[in-house]
């Protein structure tokens, strides 16, 4: 449930609450409760598959390092399959999550940015996601900082129905599978996965190491890493955003780049854009 904002300080950002997004999260936090009263062990292994396939196939590999910074290229098809993973986590349309992002970069740790923590802890983890301003979906926005993906039309249509794949997948759980499948295919997974994503916007800008001297607030965070397949390491995603590669130590492990050196050694992915390392300095 991603949102876009301008330049607003967050008492304006705060002034409305957004009540859609609200009661999704609401539902969505007492699906995941009631889902760890009823499992079994087929509900365990779907979620954790499906927490893979739409936290690191869709939203590291895809919306992420794919889509919102072209570190890398793949031939359209395996490209809309990553992105079409990426909306199973239920994160927002992908132009409307590029948007989001690539503000985020532009602004990084001043105004304007839309999840800083130094506007408050609690905003920059799920406090934005709940506030609801004038310029919300602004069409100028999304041209200004998404034009490539605004000039296709798989990306329009899925930006507007976002939600429709997981719904299809929920029916499915919930006809070959059980509604405990459901329960954590679909709610404790999709809440588990937004967590995951909301700590890169918060603890990885309040907590960790830096390597290199950025000009944010950003730090690389081994456990925000693990829950994200790679994403944590992101002092080092601030410093080089355009890089495939952002645990770049031995010990910084980037399931996310293990799946696109994966896709380069079955020849679908390539123009792979890495850091270079001798401009940092030790933490």
């Amino acid at each position: 449930m991603r949102e876009i904002y301008t330049d607003k300080t967050r008492s304006q950002r705060q002034t409305k609450v957004n009540w859609p997004s609200g009661v999704f999260l609401i539902v969505f936090h007492l699906g995941s409760v009631a889902a760890l009263f009823f499992w079994s062990w087929p509900a365990v292994i779907t979620g954790a598959i499906l927490y893979w396939i739409g936290g690191s196939l869709g939203i590291g590999m895809g919306y992420h390092r794919l889509m919102t910074h072209r570190g890398y290229a793949v031939p359209k098809i395996v490209e809309y399959f990553l992105i079409f993973c990426g909306a199973l986590a239920l994160q927002g349309g992908p132009i409307q999550w590029a948007t989001t992002h690539r503000i985020h970069h532009a602004h990084t740790d001043r105004d304007g940015d839309p999840h800083t923590p130094r506007d408050g802890r609690w905003w920059s983890h799920i406090g934005w996601v709940l506030a609801r301003t004038p310029q919300l979906l602004d069409k100028t926005q999304l041209q200004r900082y998404a034009p490539d993906l605004m000039n296709q039309r798989f990306y329009r249509w899925l930006n507007r129905f976002y939600y429709a794949p997981l719904i299809m997948l929920g029916m499915g759980l919930l006809t070959f599978g059980s509604w405990r499948v459901m329960l954590w295919g679909i709610f404790l997974r999709v809440t588990l996965g937004l967590h995951s994503t909301w700590l890169v916007n918060s603890a990885t800008h309040l907590w960790g190491t830096r390597r290199f001297k950025t000009k944010d607030d950003s730090t690389n965070n081994w456990w925000v890493a693990l829950l994200s397949f790679g994403e944590g390491w992101h002092n080092n995603h601030h410093a080089h955003p355009s890089a495939a590669r952002h645990g770049l130590a031995w010990y910084e492990i980037d399931v996310n780049w293990w799946g696109i050196r994966t896709l380069q050694t079955l020849r679908l992915a390539k123009a792979i854009k890495l850091a270079s390392v001798t401009d940092s300095t030790a933490p």
